[in-house]
C-alpha cells in the first residue's frame, strides 16, 4: 500500500511507478507464504495516475461520499 505525498496528482507518479517495481520485484521472489496479488496506490485525488501506473486497488473514500454542495 502506498500513499503518496500531498501534491499535484501527477507528481505522484514516481512514488506510484517505484512501489509498482517493487511490487514485482518481491513476486518474482517467491517468497514463501507471501502472495502479492494486490498493489494498493492511489487516493481519491490521484487515482488516475496510480491506475496509469499499475494499481489494482484503490481507495476512494472521499470521491465516493463527499458531496459536491
Amino acid at each position: 500500500m502506498t500513499i503518496a505525498p500531498m501534491v499535484e496528482p501527477e507528481k505522484t507518479r514516481p512514488y506510484f511507478r517505484r512501489m509498482k517495481e517493487l511490487f514485482e520485484l518481491v513476486k518474482v521472489e517467491k517468497i514463501p507464504e507471501v502472495r502479492m496479488k494486490w498493489l494498493s496506490i492511489g487516493m481519491s485525488d490521484d487515482f488516475p495516475v496510480a491506475v496509469e501506473e499499475g494499481s489494482n486497488m484503490l481507495r476512494l473514500g472521499r470521491a465516493i461520499f463527499e458531496g459536491d454542495d
